[in-house]
Order: structure tokens, then C-alpha cells, then sequence
């Protein structure tokens, strides 16, 4: 699902489009063999009444371990056109902050040893606003939104340039 196009300037198209690194399931995956785990073991060792409780135990588990990170995975995007980054996230309530080329100072990325062998790591990216930087966590390919991003900023600086001397 991309960035509904409602959002964007006239002229502006979307460059990358992504989301966090699809690691951030594993944990909710681990959640739900365990949850799921312990409901098996309440039906097989426990009286009907308590076994009963526990699997409505089990279904609160699911819900808060597993089906919340995936809906919370799911609705996080990132988004790079060719006028500025967007971020947006949140199930209830949505969460976005975009932030103009021309604003950009720097665009750094980390990547730990597990990050280098999903091919994801961190992007942060720093900007001229009172916020100072935007940290993105387990961004898939890395190093290329990183010089995806830093290509888009070439281009608007070069323009910027010839803007400034027409």
C-alpha cells in the first residue's frame, strides 16, 4: 500500500516507498508459538473451568503480543518524494511528520551485525528544524534510501542554484 496520491503536491512523485524491516515480526511470531504453547498445556493439564480461563488468557495474549506489533508494522510507512520525506504511523490515532528537502542537512545510517545480515539498518536524518533529527529503525536496503535520498538532495540543490541565478 502505497502513500495515497491525495497527499501529494502537484508535480511531486514518490521516489521509495517502504516500511520497517520485516524483522520487526519475529518477536510477535515467537509470541505467538509461546502463547499458543502455554494454551495447549492449560487444556491438557487443566479442569474444563480453568483451562477455559486460560485460553481466554491466551486470546488477551495474542492480541496484545501479536496482533498489536503486526498492526503497528503494518501501518508505519516511510515515504521519500521529490520534495520530502514522509513519515507516517499509528492505528487509532495516525502520527506523521514530513520534512522538506531543502530542509535536510544530513542523512547518516547505522547498521549493527544483524542489520548487515537482513539487509536492513537505521537512517537518521537531520534536519534544520527545532525536531533536529528523524531516526528510522529497520529500514529495508539502507544504504540505498540513504543514497536515494542524497541524490534527490543534488538535484534540489542544483536547482536551487539555477533558480538563483535566473
Amino acid at each position: 500500500m502505497g502513500i495515497s496520491s491525495k497527499l501529494l503536491n502537484e508535480g511531486e512523485t514518490v521516489v521509495l516507498h517502504t516500511r520497517t524491516h520485516a524483522k520487526a515480526l519475529v518477536l510477535p511470531l515467537l509470541a505467538l508459538l509461546v502463547v499458543l504453547a502455554v494454551g495447549a498445556v492449560a487444556q491438557v493439564e487443566l479442569p474444563g473451568g480453568v483451562a477455559l480461563a486460560a485460553w481466554v488468557l491466551v486470546a488477551i495474549g495474542v492480541v496484545w503480543f501479536v496482533l498489536r506489533p503486526v498492526l503497528v508494522w503494518a501501518t508505519a510507512t516511510y515515504t521519500v518524494t521529490t520534495r520530502r520525506l514522509i513519515t507516517r504511523r499509528g492505528v487509532l490515532t495516525r502520527r506523521g511528520h514530513d520534512i522538506p528537502l531543502s530542509r535536510i542537512s544530513d542523512v547518516a545510517s547505522e547498521r549493527d551485525l544483524l542489520d548487515r545480515m537482513l539487509g536492513c539498518g537505521t537512517l537518521i536524518v537531520s534536519d534544520a528544524s527545532t525536531h533536529g533529527q528523524v531516526v528510522l529503525h529497520d529500514i529495508p536496503q539502507v544504504e540505498e534510501a540513504q543514497r536515494t535520498i542524497h541524490e534527490l538532495l543534488d538535484s534540489t540543490e542544483d536547482r536551487a542554484a539555477r533558480d538563483e541565478g535566473v
